[in-house]
């Protein structure tokens, strides 16, 4: 079975619904959708939290994302880039770079703000640059999906968002639907390229 790892650090939670929806627009296709997420950081940078998390989804390993076939990462905007927690990991995966374990795997990327103009754009943008560092073959939303010409909340052609502005915590019917496109997408990509192997 081909397996997605469906990545993601959320400190309120919009982060995670979004996650849960790429999910669920993965295993719509058959294949597996891992769903892992990084803990806390102190503000020295030091890991905070224990090993295994009391409750939710795991923590990230870098076995899990040697061995996943496709990877979807996800982040709440800080200042228009990716959260800290989420850049810690991700910087330490210099040991996957140095082997390309990583190299020609489909990947895509998707944030939540908290305001119309709170940075969607350069966050989903943000996380793309370590993914083309090593190797991955990047996935947006194109505009077949209808959702993208009408949405009012969330939603762009380089990943997934989530606008949750007004304390509007669930995500809204196109948020949703762009969501689970992606996931959709990039586990119908994975499926064709091992065929085609």
């Amino acid at each position: 079975m081909h397996q997605l790892l469906v990545l993601y650090y959320s400190r309120h939670g919009s982060t995670k619904r979004l996650a849960e929806a790429i999910a669920q627009g993965v295993e719509s296709t058959g294949a597996e959708a891992v769903i892992r997420t990084v803990p806390e950081l102190s503000h020295v940078a030091e890991q905070t939290a224990p090993t295994i998390p009391d409750e939710g989804d795991l923590y990230c390993t870098l076995a899990d994302l040697k061995n996943c076939d496709g990877l979807l990462l996800g982040s709440p905007t800080r200042f228009g880039n990716m959260a800290a927690p989420l850049k810690h990991f991700i910087d330490s995966t210099s040991e996957l770079w140095l082997k390309g374990a990583l190299q020609d795997k489909p990947a895509g990327v998707f944030t939540s703000t908290g305001s119309m103009h709170g940075g969607q754009e350069t966050t989903l943008i943000s996380m793309m640059l370590p993914l083309l560092h090593h190797g991955m073959i990047l996935m947006g939303i194109p505009y077949s999906e209808s959702e993208l010409m009408h949405t009012q909340t969330g939603g762009t052609p380089y990943g997934a968002s989530h606008l949750s502005s007004n304390k509007r915590a669930q995500l809204s019917e196109e948020e949703y639907n762009l969501a689970f496109s992606l996931g959709q997408r990039l586990a119908k990509t994975v499926i064709r390229l091992s065929n085609d192997k």
